[in-house]
């Protein structure tokens, strides 16, 4: 038996947001993991790993259309399936 799983690649950007266009829905049905500076983050929204960031939600704060504030993190994004 052969119970590989094959994954669909990862993108360079990528966002939960269903909305945006960096939203890849293939993606999301297996569990995806991303490190930022060599440590597991588990609040990103969104990330590009040729640039370098991750977003994430600022707090509890909320746009005026209820929307998390969002704020970017810099440095080194590895994104991987766990």
């Amino acid at each position: 038996m052969n119970d590989t799983i094959q994954y669909p690649p990862l993108p360079d950007r990528l966002s939960v947001d269903p909305r945006s266009p960096y939203h890849v829905a293939e993606v999301f049905q297996h569990d995806v993991g991303i490190k930022l500076n060599g440590k597991e983050r588990n609040d990103v929204e969104e990330y590009c790993i040729s640039e370098g960031w991750v977003s994430v939600a600022a707090g509890k704060a909320r746009d005026r259309k209820g929307n998390p504030l969002m704020i970017k993190v810099k440095g080194v994004v590895e994104a991987f399936y766990r």
